[in-house]
């Protein structure tokens, strides 16, 4: 019998689907019938409802609800903001996600590696120059970074959404790193 795999290092036992809340039994349910399985970061909450729930509406609104950004793009902001942060869990998860909404392994890849190899256009090049440099050096943020934004063609409710973006991830990197995340096994061999 093969061991359980492990979601985090930290002696927090994560609660059995029966002795979870009725909304967490739904949304894991629901998280079970869109892609297979309950990733690793919703179980890491499952301990405290009130955090999972708070940790799950910022990145549901986040990466799901309308934007002047697509969802690769978002995903591509998780995954450039991850690399630079050496997030085993992001990096795998949201790597994962651009192979899948791009369709191409090779981008996955790249953006995991170093984005600015990958072959993306200068508008995100822009955006993604941004999340990066947020996440490396946010109080040397200036007017200046804004405006090359908008020049790129993002408006300013999209720059609203590339900074809320790539902080969520910085934060969420920290939080993996801190507890040593492991993210699912079926993140690994997906959509390439």
């Amino acid at each position: 019998m093969s061991q359980p795999q492990r979601v985090h290092a930290l002696d927090i036992p994560i609660p059995a689907r029966k002795d979870l809340d009725p909304d967490t039994q739904a949304y894991f349910a629901k998280c079970d019938e869109k892609i297979g399985f309950v990733p690793n970061v919703l179980l890491s909450y499952a301990f405290d409802a009130k955090k999972l729930r708070g940790f799950s509406d910022m990145y549901n609104d986040l990466m799901l609800a309308p934007s002047g950004l697509s969802k690769l793009e978002r995903e591509m902001i998780a995954v450039a903001v991850s690399s630079i942060n050496h997030c085993f869990y992001c990096l795998t998860a949201h790597g994962a996600a651009v192979r899948q909404l791009s369709g191409d392994a090779k981008l996955g890849e790249l953006m995991v590696m170093n984005w600015r190899s990958a072959e993306i256009g200068p508008k995100m090049k822009a955006a993604l120059e941004f999340a990066s440099k947020l996440t490396e050096h946010p109080d040397k943020i200036v007017e200046a970074d804004r405006q090359a934004l908008r020049d790129a063609g993002w408006t300013d409710r999209d720059i609203w959404d590339i900074a809320a973006t790539a902080s969520f991830f910085n934060m969420s990197n920290r939080m993996a790193a801190a507890i040593e995340m492991m993210p699912n096994e079926e993140y690994h061999g997906s959509f390439r």
